[in-house]
């Protein structure tokens, strides 16, 4: 005999235009994150040249990506988060909860510190601040894969 599950309970994913709009500006901060690192390292002011002209517009996608991400990022707080952070308490989904805090901390890093980048950091710290920042960005990544992961293995409570 099957137990119901109330449909509310049975999935609590994104809809549809909610992951596509998260996944598409993800990639655009990946992306853009990742070409700026190497046009700085490898042929522009890191590298020890002059900037390259592709560094500022790298730089102004991830921006504009980074709003974009930040609006998405409060409409999880919302409603995402809250449910999830209901239904993993029951054991099945109790991975999930991990991965949650991992990916709303290192959301909230990349927030504090790309704001600090963009603001405050002087001169000497803006190296260190820009690497912690690339390896929060690369590792939220492959957290994210976990997570949604870990979700399509549990369909069903």
């Amino acid at each position: 005999m099957t137990r119901h599950v109330p449909r509310s309970h049975r999935h609590h994913g994104l809809p549809r235009w909610q992951r596509a709009l998260l996944y598409a500006s993800g990639l655009v901060l990946l992306a853009t994150g990742v070409a700026w690192l190497w046009l700085h390292y490898t042929v522009g002011a890191g590298a020890g040249e002059l900037p390259h002209p592709l560094e500022a517009w790298s730089m102004k996608l991830h921006g504009l990506a980074a709003f974009f991400g930040l609006f998405l990022l409060g409409a999880l707080a919302g409603a995402h988060i809250p449910q999830g952070w209901r239904m993993s308490g029951r054991h099945r989904w109790a991975q999930q909860r991990g991965t949650g805090i991992a990916l709303a901390a290192a959301g909230g890093t990349l927030a504090l510190t790309g704001y600090l980048l963009y603001y405050f950091a002087p001169e000497s710290v803006r190296p260190a601040l820009g690497w912690i920042h690339a390896a929060v960005g690369i590792a939220m990544t492959a957290a994210i894969l976990v997570h949604r992961r870990t979700r399509s293995r549990h369909p069903r409570d």
